[in-house]
């Protein structure tokens, strides 16, 4: 039982601030959720609507194999994923805080926003991305089960596609500035 309130205290807490950040900036008159909407085509709009089918699928999971209370790992190894887990709502909350209204959900092609190089930014170019895999894994470790492993390495691969299809966007959009900070700063954690 513990375990379970655990983990669905992680849950609850990340997806919180996800819901609560783009509560907050429609209120703003920011559409936060990009993926898979607008003019995008061809793989922009596969990777991301496949990203999106992804990362709702892997919650179904995750909150059923809680419910199940499945795991076939030891007691040290769901402590690990309670570590990840936590992290995970860590990392996000400041990715999302540091991101302020420049933050979005996919890719925004028709939306002006800053380029956020400071703070958790100096170390991780995507510490968003870097949160949701933290979470995934660690519910992987406390309720671990050949489903949930299937989904949740779907979904981090595809947010790893989401990156790289980011990564191609976003010269064309902060330039030279962009190109320098992705020279300095790791994809998913470090310096260069």
């Amino acid at each position: 039982m513990v375990w379970q309130i655990v983990a669905f205290s992680i849950l609850l807490v990340f997806y919180t601030i996800y819901i609560g950040k783009m509560i907050s900036q429609k209120k703003k008159g920011i559409q936060t959720d990009q993926i898979a909407r607008g003019k995008k085509k061809g793989k922009l709009f596969r990777v991301e609507l496949m990203m999106k089918i992804a990362t709702y699928s892997v919650v179904a999971v995750e909150v059923i194999s809680i419910i199940l209370n499945i795991s076939a790992l030891p007691k040290a190894a769901r402590i690990v994923g309670i570590i990840l887990g936590v992290a995970g709502d860590i990392v996000f909350a400041i990715a999302v805080w540091t991101m302020r209204d420049s933050w979005r959900a996919g890719i925004a092609e028709n939306d002006k926003t800053e380029i956020v190089t400071s703070g958790i930014y100096r170390f991780s170019r995507n510490p968003a991305f870097l949160g949701f895999n933290l979470v995934y894994f660690g519910i992987l470790l406390i309720f671990f089960n050949w489903v949930l492993f299937i989904f949740s390495a779907f979904a981090a691969i595809m947010l790893h596609l989401q990156i790289l299809q980011e990564e191609k966007y976003l010269p064309s959009v902060f330039g030279e500035e962009y190109l320098t900070y992705k020279k300095k700063v790791c994809r998913y954690i470090g310096r260069k």
